[in-house]
Order: structure tokens, then sequence, then C-alpha cells
């Protein structure tokens, strides 16, 4: 069972920077992804970016690329989540979540997320 916990959510104004931590603990995550996404009131999850935990290629959503960074540490078995010139349209709650390269996202494990909140 694997278990995912964010922290570094809060309240910064717009154009500042925040560093999203998610500690994972249960597995080996070697042959995991791990991923992380958004959710604002009203609106469908959606996906913003993924590291693979074996050789830390990413992927991201195209809106975030540039400004949003994932990144992992393999010896506290922590991603993060660096994001930059933040906008009041990133406020959201945030979800860090874990797969298998063999499943979806909905298959996967999901932590109970961490609000950003980025007032104008």
């Amino acid at each position: 069972q694997v278990q995912l916990v964010e922290s570094g959510g809060g309240l910064v104004q717009a154009g500042g920077s925040l560093r999203l931590s998610c500690a994972a603990s249960g597995r080996t995550f070697s042959s995991y992804i791990m991923g992380w996404f958004r959710q604002a009131p009203g609106k469908e999850r959606e996906f913003l970016a993924q590291i693979r935990w074996s050789d830390g290629d990413t992927y991201y959503r195209d809106s975030v690329k540039g400004r949003f960074t994932i990144s992992r540490e393999n010896a506290k078995n922590t991603v993060y989540l660096q994001m930059n010139s933040l906008k009041p349209e990133d406020t959201a709650v945030y979800y860090c979540a874990a797969r298998t390269s063999y499943t979806g996202w909905n298959l996967g494990s999901w932590g109970q997320g961490t609000q950003v909140t980025v007032s104008s």
C-alpha cells in the first residue's frame, strides 16, 4: 500500500513561488511514476506534471511548462513541485499521485491534497 502526504501549500501573492512536497512510503518506488494534479472549485481535476522515478524523465502539461518543475529526491522518497510566477488561476487543491508504468492514474494512489491560494 502506497501512502502519499503532500505539504507546502499556502497563500501567496501573484508572481510568487511555492514548493510542494510529496512524501511517499509503503513501497519501493523505482518502478513508479509520480504525478501532480490540481482541482479548482467547480472544475475537474487536471494533470500538471509527472516524473518517472527510475530515471527522472519528466512530462508537463503545456500550460505550466516553464513555470512548474517536478523533481524527486530518492534518499527521502520525496517528490517536489516547484511553482514559480504563480497566478490567481493557479488557486486549487494540489494532489500528489503514484502509479506503476502499466496502470492509469485512476488506479493509482493519491494523497489528501494541499491547498494553494494565489492572491491578486
